[in-house]
């Protein structure tokens, strides 16, 4: 069974999040998609909340499961035998970055990373931008699915 992770802290989830595990569903037999639990941050929502939306949105997809994880991703990998991380690229500075952790990745445990670009109508899009425009009273409608929509106004009006 070729089965994949896609990391993340999804704080919010957003749409070009929804797009990746759905492309990534489509090419594995089975897709995990990865909280990353950091102790040392604190989020908009917690950890459970998260996981919470992201099991109503990925619902549809019957090959896909939502967990948490803290630690090293490889070692998440590692324990559920994952052979591979999917990464969502944006732009070149995304690349940069995430080219130094698949290779770091990749010489402590042979896991592969697979990078797919970015849906162009999401190329902008990140869930600190998500949370930024919103917390000012913007409307971002359309770059979050809707049950998450609802979930970040009611937090933010709070």
């Amino acid at each position: 069974m070729r089965k994949a992770v896609c990391p993340g802290s999804f704080d919010p989830v957003t749409n070009g999040h929804l797009d990746i595990i759905s492309r990534a569903s489509a090419l594995f037999d089975h897709v995990t998609v990865g909280v990353l639990v950091n102790q040392s941050k604190a989020g908009l929502f917690s950890v459970e909340e998260r996981m919470k939306m992201l099991n109503t949105i990925t619902e549809p997809f019957e090959n896909v499961s939502v967990e948490s994880f803290s630690g090293l991703l490889v070692d998440f990998c590692k324990d559920h035998e994952i052979s591979a991380i999917v990464k969502g690229l944006r732009a070149v500075t995304d690349f940069d970055y995430e080219l130094q952790m698949s290779q770091m990745n990749h010489r402590l445990t042979g896991i592969e990373t697979l990078f797919v670009s970015t849906n162009p109508i999401y190329g902008y899009l990140s869930s600190s931008l998500v949370k930024e425009i919103a917390g000012h009273g913007g409307d971002v409608s359309g770059l979050v699915p809707d049950s998450v929509l609802q979930q970040l106004t009611d937090r933010l009006a709070t």
